[in-house]
């Protein structure tokens, strides 16, 4: 196997005292000490994340939003530059390719992919491209991405800043931080309000610094995982993959409904309008102390009902969770269910998402 990709900020990483281990092909930062500790600085304070090995790409030419508006699930031209928005690639079935982030700039737009994606999608985009002024470029290696996470990440980012920070979320606006051009986008990976710092890579040491002495918390990818989970918020290759169509995520968020044709547009409308989904994405609140592993089976009088994809012991709530697919007539909340875990039945019941809800 190869070996794991460094993050730009791996040295600074060492010397704050991480643990590594690796995700999607690189070696992150899994904990700086206390992961409970971590958790509660992002949802009582300000949490700093290394979020540098997503995927980023760069289009630039006359037909950039064009030629997205006909790829991606939301609608790419009615965003102004500033703005940004969710959205999916899918196939011509409707399955979900990618998910992604779009930001929208005066003379380019910025790709966020899932991380280790990034080949992938462009071998993909490329088919498409015929005669469309509309170039791709990859960007993995050129911006360091660090989050600040927390009911105190406004504060401390606009006080670094010298600015008011754009209330919209996907919203983005360059500011100077540390003597250098930060790009800030509202973000949040938990239940409590955040933002992605993009810089270049060269500034990315400097921004860390910055964000460090204005009062962030290094966290690393357990205390991570715990606040993605609690926030309901499903990963690309862990909770949603090329196995599903986009509605049974339940992301409709993702979707422009009034933009016009797209790849895979056809699906997603006949389910919007003339039919119904088996299966969706769903929150299970599980009894016991065991945390049910990924494709754990999901039970209801006896018969399999969907599978779990991600689980995780709530610091929050101090019981496991679990994101997963349950068929349709269990998406009520409150539905009783059951998780196979570890060859036991553990008993298990349907919740709203997000498991926890934000006090800011």
């Amino acid at each position: 196997m190869p070996s794991p990709l460094l993050l730009l900020l791996n040295d600074v990483h060492r010397a704050e005292g991480a643990v590594f281990g690796e995700s999607s092909g690189w070696l992150v930062p899994l904990r700086y000490g206390d992961p409970i500790a971590e958790h509660g600085a992002v949802m009582g304070a300000a949490g700093l994340l290394d979020r540098s090995m997503v995927g980023k790409v760069v289009v630039t030419g006359r037909d950039r939003a064009t030629f997205l508006q006909g790829m991606l699930s939301n609608d790419i031209k009615a965003l102004q530059p500033g703005q940004g928005c969710p959205a999916a690639f899918l196939d011509a079935h409707g399955k979900v390719v990618s998910l992604l982030t779009v930001y929208v700039l005066e003379d380019r737009i910025l790709l966020e992919l899932p991380a280790g994606s990034t080949e992938k999608f462009l071998q993909t985009i490329d088919k498409f491209l015929i005669s469309e002024k509309a170039y791709f470029e990859a960007a993995d290696d050129a911006d360091v991405v660090l989050s600040v996470q927390g009911p105190g990440a406004e504060k401390t980012l606009a006080g670094l800043a010298g600015a008011c920070l754009a209330a919209e979320l996907y919203s983005h606006q360059e500011v100077s931080i540390a003597g250098a051009p930060v790009r800030i986008a509202r973000r949040n990976h938990a239940v409590t309000p955040g933002f992605d710092c993009w810089t270049a890579a060269a500034h990315g040491p400097a921004l860390w610094k910055a964000l460090r002495e204005a009062g962030g918390v290094p966290v690393g990818a357990e205390a991570a995982e715990v606040l993605r989970v609690e926030a309901g918020l499903p990963a690309f290759g862990a909770d949603v993959d090329e196995s599903l169509i986009l509605p049974e995520t339940r992301l409709d968020q993702l979707v422009s409904y009034t933009k016009g044709c797209y790849i895979g547009q056809e699906t997603v409308a006949r389910v919007k309008y003339r039919g119904h989904v088996n299966r969706g994405l769903s929150g299970l609140i599980v009894d016991g102390e065991q945390v049910p592993a990924p494709g754990d089976v999901v039970v209801a009088e006896d018969k399999e009902v969907g599978r779990v994809t991600s689980a995780v012991r709530s610091v929050a709530l101090g019981k496991p969770i679990a994101l997963g697919y349950v068929r349709r007539e269990h998406f009520e909340p409150g539905s009783v269910v059951a998780v196979q875990v570890r060859g036991q039945v553990v008993p298990a019941r349907v919740v709203e998402l997000p498991f926890v809800k934000s006090a800011s």
